[in-house]
């Protein structure tokens, strides 16, 4: 897949799994988030391989990421999306989902997946709304997986 940047000033977004910052990315998901909790490395690594992934970065610096798992045909999943709370409120969460929704690889899905309970508000500038028939969902969920290993 190519590998895709845009810039606005000085940060940057770009699809370049050479550029991410993989203890960065593992501190912030291990330790801030509730989703991703203790996290092991090995497995965020073997995600980040597995997916379409976002950088976020501020003169080179990460500062933020995404990342899609998808068929690029009829679904994708959005998950790990975050910017370190130093650089928010700067417009750039708008900025990392403008450009996931416009990578070409993404375009003509009949779904996208997303869970969260902390930034309805961005999403739903992107069309993702709540389910319209939750009953239909189905899930199979260990919140504890990470601490077993």
């Amino acid at each position: 897949m190519t590998i895709r940047e845009a810039h606005r000033n000085e940060y940057t977004i770009s699809t370049d799994k050479d550029k991410l910052d993989i203890l960065s990315i593992h501190k912030f998901l291990a330790n801030e988030t509730d989703w991703a909790n203790g996290i092991p490395i090995h497995t965020l690594k073997t995600s980040i391989d597995n997916s379409l992934n976002f950088g976020l970065y501020h003169n080179n610096k990460q500062i933020g990421f995404a990342r899609i798992i998808s068929d690029y045909s009829t679904i994708a999943y959005l998950g790990d999306v975050y910017v370190l709370n130093e650089y928010r409120g700067k417009g750039l969460s708008k900025l990392l989902m403008n450009e996931i929704m416009e990578h070409p690889n993404l375009q003509g899905l009949r779904r996208w997946i997303l869970l969260t309970d902390t930034a309805e508000w961005l999403y739903k500038k992107f069309g993702f709304t709540e389910l319209p028939n939750p009953k239909f969902y189905m899930e199979k969920h260990n919140p504890n997986v990470y601490k077993l290993k």
